[in-house]
């Protein structure tokens, strides 16, 4: 299946816009945050070669991260483990949706939302199972949640040594399960997951690291 701009088309033809494209990135891992981002498209300025995210190599969703932004609106919500614990991941992901139709610029008049939940938000909404593998808005959101949210574990591996945070992002990686044992359980470990309960209680000692401010890592074009 390949992600085309024909719902995009078909809506703005309906109903006019702006359509954001939205998905996110980071639900499954055992740490670090969850990311989510919103994309609109001026349909004359679409880069060459979206696709879903998990369809493309890391080389190429670097080099179509800053076309993405290039040429569109783009919006980035970050919901941190603090808000994963709190509320589940469920629900902070549907706040960092939220969170980045809201950064938008443009307002959009309909989001389309990668899944089968929708957040709430100011606008209507519509879901589409596999969004990211069939709309390209949502494809090109799918790529910068992805980008945004692996250069972020990068980032966090430096104060996180010996988890391997820049090479699983987090994932619970065989890697990523001998590292939780020898070294123990950081502020970056989400909590309410079963297997960080479960390293909790071992005898392995807690890293008491104060988890650092995320900041959205976004590439402006110049």
């Amino acid at each position: 299946m390949q992600a085309t701009f024909e719902l995009e088309f078909n809506e703005l033809q309906l109903a006019g816009g702006p359509i954001a494209g939205v998905d996110e990135a980071g639900r499954g891992p055992w740490a670090g945050p969850v990311v989510a981002a919103a994309v609109v498209f001026n349909s004359d300025q679409i880069p060459a070669g979206i696709a879903d995210s998990k369809a493309l190599d890391a080389e190429t969703r670097a080099l179509l991260f800053p076309r993405i932004f290039a040429t569109a609106d783009v919006g980035i919500g970050i919901a941190d483990v603090t808000r994963i614990d709190r509320d589940n991941i469920l629900q902070a992901t549907m706040w960092a949706m939220a969170e980045a139709i809201a950064q938008l610029k443009i307002k959009p008049r309909l989001a389309l939302i990668d899944g089968n939940r929708a957040p709430r938000v100011p606008c209507q909404t519509r879901t589409i199972v596999k969004g990211d593998a069939r709309c390209l808005s949502i494809a090109a959101a799918s790529i910068v949640a992805k980008v945004t949210r692996d250069r972020l574990m990068i980032e966090l591996s430096e104060t996180y040594p010996g988890y391997g945070f820049e090479r699983h992002k987090g994932y619970g990686t065989a890697e990523h399960q001998r590292a939780i044992k020898h070294l123990g359980v950081t502020e970056l470990h989400r909590r309410s997951f079963r297997p960080v309960q479960l390293a909790l209680g071992l005898s392995s000692p807690v890293v008491a690291i104060e988890t650092p401010v995320i900041v959205a890592v976004q590439e402006q074009p110049s």
